[in-house]
């Protein structure tokens, strides 16, 4: 199944390509198909539509996706890349060393280059945010990962990834969650350490409630 599907909004051409998917075609069908499969849907070039048809487009892609798929907006294809990607081992080793970097970075961006910068390159990342939640171990994988898979539906996360213990497994589970799926495997031997699991959403997540609701499971 598809995991990111990208649709341009293209100002000019909106009612033709509406007037060319409304007949069954297979442009059509493959649009369809893609909608169906995708566990992610981006909206990209919607500087091109007016704002009240960028957020018609999204929402009728809303109501064609499967329960769970996010819908998201963006210009220039300026999204960060942990939205759209999927989970680097490496980077997951040390979560916290990644967001310290990733902090410091932007501070030396913020003093560096005060003139001249793309304010869509600035501010488009804006739009999102992550965390991470600490979770002790736990006792059932699949059950853990089917509620998690509801926790990620009802707070409309984009992506959540990480690592648990779970009870008398020698190795550490990793999750890997987008829309509605979650992929999960045993990838190394647990250090003892409490499992970690980065969301990342769009700006506004209640990360208190969902902090709870995942230390909760």
């Amino acid at each position: 199944a598809a995991d990111l599907l990208l649709v341009h909004g293209q100002d000019g051409e909106r009612d033709a390509a509406d007037d060319a998917l409304a007949h069954d075609t297979p442009l059509s069908e493959l649009f369809e198909d893609q909608i169906t499969c995708a566990d992610l849907i981006v909206v990209n070039k919607t500087d091109l539509l007016e704002k009240a048809e960028a957020q018609a487009l999204a929402a009728r892609l809303k109501t064609e996706a499967r329960e769970g798929v996010q819908v998201v907006q963006t210009t220039m294809g300026n999204l960060p890349a942990d939205v759209l990607v999927g989970t680097n081992k490496q980077a997951e080793a040390d979560l916290e060393k990644r967001r310290e970097l990733h902090h410091h970075h932007e501070h030396e961006h913020d003093h560096g280059h005060e003139h001249g910068h793309d304010p869509h390159h600035d501010h488009g990342h804006d739009a999102f945010e992550s965390f991470v939640v600490l979770r002790q171990e736990v006792s059932d994988a699949q059950a853990f990962a089917e509620s998690l898979a509801e926790i990620v539906r009802a707070h409309g996360i984009l992506r959540l990834k990480g690592f648990v213990r779970v009870t008398g497994k020698p190795m550490r589970l990793t999750i890997q969650a987008v829309g509605p799926r979650v992929d999960r495997y045993f990838d190394r031997g647990e250090d003892g350490r409490d499992g970690r699991l980065v969301v990342i959403g769009q700006a506004g997540l209640d990360q208190a409630a969902i902090a709870d609701a995942i230390q909760a499971l």
